[in-house]
């Protein structure tokens, strides 16, 4: 029996890929030396090309076309996702590097009140409060909203209302946050409202509900219609059904979705700055007086433009990765946990 290609009768050892990769890399330096290229970049595209060039041929003169071209198509996948994770990491890297420098205990429990741009210490404590006041209060409004939108949207919607309603959320998914911010700075003005974090909550739950209604309507729309109609032939009211059947089977990617909401508010700066106006000071009140948060923290010390502060914004975003990235685990944990448990 031939344990070769089933088309060819030959196939390239396992350890080929590792070595096109190799290849390529030598190709690439050696060009970018030879040509006087100054730039790691543009090596690294010729080594990229060389690799693909060097898969392809020869996989086409080992196996076959059919082969090569296969092998072509995963090379350019995989060299697209390290192309995309790159800059992640690069992003990483930098924040971790310069952010670790101020970050510490102190950092956490303290704010900036009596601390000048030029001065070493401070901390980001009063931000840290009103990012989870303000983010807490806006998901507390838009969940609810977002939920029975899109319980409608996929339980009950049809017509022209149901039509009219996934338009404007599709509208909303686009607003930019400048403009939510804007849309409640207007009210503010109309009604002679004082600047507060509970103002800029309203303008992060207009950017929450739309991300929660999505990604809600998708998780409910994966429920598999035997559950539904299996619970009506039983003689359960659709209303029950829904509650007791299709939002259990669905509540964790609905969770998730949540949370991912959550993340994409907690870095939006734009609506703190035009509603809330910031603070140096410990506010724990989102109804009275301004409040920080760690967006419009970074954006307060990045801007004084002081080494010191420069070295605070850095860490502060350190703290706001580091917050989304709790998110994003707590949100695959919980999906995981109540994710339908299929039996043997």
């Amino acid at each position: 029996m031939s344990t070769g290609n089933s088309l060819s009768g030959r196939s390239l050892p396992r350890w080929a890929p590792a070595g096109f990769v190799a290849a390529g890399i030598a190709v690439g330096v050696a060009t970018g030396a030879a040509s006087g290229l100054t730039s790691k970049v543009q090596w690294g595209l010729i080594a990229v090309v060389a690799f693909l060039v060097i898969s392809y041929v020869t996989t086409s003169a080992v196996e076959n076309k059919r082969q090569a071209k296969d092998r072509l198509a995963t090379s350019v996948i995989w060299v697209c996702f390290i192309l995309a994770v790159i800059p992640l990491f690069s992003l990483l890297w930098t924040t971790v590097s310069h952010g670790l420098k101020d970050l510490s205990p102190d950092f956490l429990t303290h704010s900036m009140a009596g601390v000048l741009a030029s001065d070493q210490g401070g901390g980001v404590y009063h931000a840290l409060i009103g990012t989870l006041e303000q983010v807490g209060i806006a998901t507390v409004i838009a969940v609810p909203i977002g939920l029975l939108t899109a319980v409608y949207l996929v339980e009950y919607g049809k017509g022209g209302l149901a039509r009219a309603v996934t338009f404007f959320v599709d509208v909303m998914t686009g607003i930019p946050s400048i403009v939510a911010g804007l849309f409640i700075l207007s009210i503010m003005l109309m009604a002679e409202i004082e600047p507060s974090g509970l103002m800029g909550s309203l303008a992060l739950t207009i950017l929450m509900v739309p991300v929660v209604v999505r990604s809600t309507e998708e998780m409910l729309k994966l429920v598999p219609n035997e559950l539904r109609e299996a619970a009506l032939a039983l003689g359960v009211p659709k209303w029950r059904m829904i509650l007791k059947v299709v939002l259990p089977t669905a509540i964790g990617g609905i969770t998730t979705g949540v949370m991912l909401a959550v993340a994409r508010i907690a870095g939006e700066t734009a609506p703190i700055m035009l509603l809330v106006f910031g603070s140096q000071l410990i506010n724990t009140d989102p109804f009275n007086g301004g409040q920080s948060s760690l967006p419009y923290y970074i954006f307060e010390q990045y801007k004084l433009g002081e080494p010191p502060a420069i070295d605070r914004a850095w860490a502060a975003a350190l703290v706001l990765i580091a917050f989304v990235m709790i998110l994003n685990l707590v949100a695959r944990g919980i999906a995981r946990w109540k994710a339908p448990k299929t039996g043997r």
